[in-house]
């Protein structure tokens, strides 16, 4: 007994060293920490998943821009900075963010100073996007078009300020050190450690100024809207693209509620733990599916719809201008 109790110190040393060594080579790398490997079946699925959404992200935002830019007098819309805003945050998300995720299942891990990158990055365009549906929203409300010089100042400003407030809040977890790779998530996000105060002040700041305000917003112009405040505003413009927004503020709440409820969960223990690894999962692979479907709820426009048809299968045809083939001379 005596020999084996001395010589247990001993008996694996190899497998501390190669702890070790592991762990100082990510620390080195700036490879994510993985919690648990995902089993082969569900990290195939996931990567057809991402892979499908991605493609569906990066094609049918670029058909969108195409469509907006190439065939604006084909269909109406009076509220272009907007949609325009929208589309550049889905198309940003779909290249950037969904590419990410599927190189870290692919890689099992992200690298610095690309992990630091995504995290500030997704946070900047979840803000943009609510932000972007807000000033439709209110636009839409009011009644004015973007067109008006004073108006289109303002409407500016507040995309701007929804773009900067999201990369501004992207920013702090970066500066102190806050990110890590989650499997679960599939990406680098926050992950609290020490301070259940940092984490508190940090999501109720953030989520305040960039989501809270802008669902406010959102909920108090659909319901006045929908009372019929500004039916006058919009009686003469019944085909106008602003017609599609009640889908865009569905699909936005319905795809980004897992990721609200991740946070709240969250907050709810004073331990730190995180929610759940399937809501985790959940929550970005629903906040993905947002970038896919914005496309498709374009598409519905009838217009917008025909527009993007002609664009893409409306061929040239042969001019029907008489051609000179030949020349006969007659004496007279």
């Amino acid at each position: 007994m005596e020999e084996t109790s001395e010589r247990a110190p001993e008996e694996f040393p190899e497998l501390d060293r190669d702890a070790i060594e592991v762990a100082v080579s990510e620390w080195f790398n700036g490879t994510a920490f993985m919690e648990r490997p995902w089993p082969e079946a569900e990290r195939w699925l996931l990567v057809a998943v991402l892979g499908l959404e991605m493609i569906m992200g990066v094609v049918g935002n670029c058909l969108v821009l195409l469509v907006k830019v190439m065939c604006r007098g084909q269909f109406y819309c009076r509220y272009w900075l907007p949609f325009f805003s929208l589309t550049m945050s889905d198309l940003g998300c779909s290249l950037l963010i969904i590419s990410g995720s599927l190189l870290a299942m692919l890689t099992r891990g992200q690298r610095s100073p690309w992990c630091e990158v995504v995290s500030l990055l997704k946070f900047a365009f979840i803000t943009s996007s609510i932000g972007s549906i807000a000033v439709l929203c209110v636009q839409q409300l009011i009644g004015m078009a973007s067109t008006r010089s004073h108006l289109f100042v303002v409407m500016v400003a507040a995309c701007l300020a929804s773009w900067v407030t999201g990369v501004v809040f992207g920013s702090v977890p970066v500066v102190y050190a806050w990110i890590r790779y989650d499997p679960a998530e599939m990406l680098c996000a926050v992950f609290w450690e020490n301070s259940y105060s940092d984490m508190l002040v940090y999501i109720l700041c953030a989520f305040s100024i960039c989501v809270f305000l802008p669902f406010l917003l959102i909920v108090f112009c659909s319901l006045l809207s929908a009372t019929g405040c500004c039916s006058s505003c919009n009686s003469d413009h019944e085909a106008d693209l602003s017609t599609v927004s009640p889908l865009l503020v569905a699909s936005y709440m319905l795809c980004y509620t897992p990721f609200v409820a991740s946070e709240l969960i969250l907050l709810g223990r004073m331990d730190l733990s995180p929610a759940p690894d399937w809501l985790r999962t959940l929550s970005s692979v629903m906040s993905y599916l947002d970038c896919s479907l914005n496309p498709l709820i374009y598409c519905s426009h009838q217009n917008f719809r025909e527009a993007g048809l002609a664009l893409l299968w409306t061929r040239r045809k042969p001019s029907a201008e008489p051609v000179l083939t030949s020349i006969t001379r007659h004496d007279v």
